[in-house]
């Protein structure tokens, strides 16, 4: 288990790095440091996304009994639910990290290098950032020190089915970081962002939304109790454990359904690159504004982005 946690706490900031010199030495791109690092962020995510999606799909798969599949001789446990687990909780604690570096440059970007090489405004920026970013943080925070001891000693192996479900949430992950991407470079016109927004919407309300009641249905047809009923039949703390989770999903999603409706809605000329002739006045009053959220939810964005995860 030591060496599956050594593993990620390697391969993440490691594909990190790797992504970052790759684009940075790419002639034709010639993006500034902010650059790589921004897109190399999303990347990282969008790969942990595909893996963490594909482990689940795999768990879930081989389990014919969605609870009692933890016994070592069952044939349908699978290596993966606890080995991802662990592969993944070293994301978690990077991610933290790779998003004040977005959030980091995005600053920098918005007209304050003079002052980016000053200890009091990195510790101005942290500050910021954890202010901003407070939900998504707690949220990474959460994932640590909570939801990892949990699924990996307190249930003791059981519920594998639905560990690989939870797993499937990151479906949404990919289309989420290219929307980022997308909106960094001033793209929101494109048809490419508008049907990557749709999709967005889809895959995030099916895989974070639904989430939890579809859990809470399969739990109700393996008891044999009506779907209403199972939330008297399971323990408190799953259920408080499901609220708490589903909580900021919801409020995300209710986000991404104000951005979407400004995309579909016909604010096109919003959406279209400025020309360079805007007066120094509305110049000086861009640059001043403040970055987006570096996990891509805002509420004043005119376009839905999201977080990772």
């Amino acid at each position: 288990m030591l060496t599956i946690l050594a593993a990620g706490s390697v391969f993440f900031p490691g594909l990190f790095l790797l992504s970052k010199q790759c684009l940075k030495s790419i002639p034709a791109l010639r993006w500034s440091e902010g650059d790589a690092v921004i897109v190399s962020a999303r990347l990282v995510s969008s790969v942990q996304a595909v893996m963490a999606s594909s482990a689940g799909y795999i768990i879930a798969s081989s389990c014919e009994d969605i609870i009692e599949d933890h016994l070592s001789s069952s044939p349908h446990r699978h290596w993966l639910t606890s080995a991802y687990i662990m592969f993944a909780v070293p994301y978690f604690v990077y991610d933290i990290y790779a998003m004040f570096m977005c959030y980091w440059y995005k600053l920098r970007v918005k007209g304050h290098e003079e002052a980016s090489a000053a200890p009091q405004h990195m510790s101005s920026a942290l500050t910021s950032y954890l202010r901003r970013e407070f939900l998504m943080v707690l949220h990474h925070v959460v994932m640590v020190t909570v939801c990892f001891p949990v699924s990996v000693f307190w249930r003791q192996g059981k519920g594998d089915y639905f560990q690989g479900i939870m797993f499937m949430a990151e479906l949404s992950t990919p289309s989420v970081c290219l929307g980022k991407i997308l909106i960094q470079y001033k793209q929101q016109h494109t048809l490419l962002h508008k049907v990557n927004g749709a999709l967005m919407l889809i895959t995030f309300f099916i895989c974070r939304v639904l989430l939890f009641p579809y859990l809470y249905y399969v739990y109700g047809r393996y008891a044999s109790i009506p779907f209403h009923m199972v939330p008297f039949s399971v323990p408190w703390h799953c259920n408080l454990g499901a609220a708490l989770l589903m909580a900021p999903q919801l409020y995300w999603f209710s986000l991404i359904c104000r951005g979407a409706l400004r995309l579909f809605t016909g604010s096109s000329r919003s959406q279209r690159p400025r020309p360079n002739t805007a007066a120094p006045k509305e110049r000086q009053t861009d640059s001043g504004a403040l970055p987006q959220p570096a996990n891509g939810y805002s509420t004043r964005s005119t376009e839905p982005e999201l977080a990772t995860h």
